[in-house]
């Protein structure tokens, strides 16, 4: 089977007749992250809405050559928009990119799951990195250990990253998350 053509925009909005479709395609590419990582995965309907009008976030879209939508990675350098992550951590490392407002943060890449063979996921990510290179920036983002564990997504940006610029990538933080299983029926110890 032949892949179809696309093309990547970048637009500051997604338009409201739209974004029921954009929302679909999110759903089918994160919704199954609900049950895969401990920390929430999936934005709320109202929250995406919110990230697609909201013209400081860049939204990178790979569509068809009919114009169909069947990729977005979202880009910001306000970094206030995002509310899982410290401005002020990204700040205090980075200052001279700070003073430029040159940091950014990279909130979601997806790619519809009948294309995620296809060339949607390197094109998104060498347009994200387009204006990377252009602001000499620095950007963060996050992937659940689901994610680079079965599906390989370091891996998969390191190869776009690498074929597109010089750059250093390195983990910056993360955070393990435990769970305790109680199994003496309430029953206590020394007690």
């Amino acid at each position: 089977m032949t892949e179809p053509e696309l093309h990547v925009t970048i637009e500051t909005k997604i338009s409201e007749d739209q974004i029921e479709q954009f929302h679909q395609l999110y759903e089918d590419a994160f919704g199954p992250m609900r049950t895969r990582a401990i920390a929430r995965q999936v934005l709320h309907p109202e929250e995406f809405h919110e990230e697609m009008v909201d013209p400081r976030i860049q939204k990178h879209v790979a569509r068809t050559t009919s114009g169909e939508p069947i990729g977005l990675t979202t880009l910001t350098n306000h970094l206030d928009t995002v509310p899982w992550i410290s401005p002020d951590y990204f700040r205090a490392r980075f200052p001279e990119h700070a003073a430029r407002n040159a940091i950014y943060y990279a909130g979601f890449t997806l790619v519809t799951p009948s294309a995620r063979q296809g060339a949607a996921f390197h094109a998104m990510i060498k347009s994200a990195v387009q204006v990377l290179v252009a602001d000499r920036g620095a950007v963060g983002w996050d992937i659940c250990s689901y994610n680079n564990t079965h599906r390989s997504i370091i891996d998969r940006i390191r190869v776009v990253l690498d074929q597109q610029a010089n750059v250093e990538v390195a983990v910056q933080d993360s955070q393990t998350y435990y769970a305790a299983l109680f199994t003496e029926d309430g029953a206590t110890k020394g007690g």
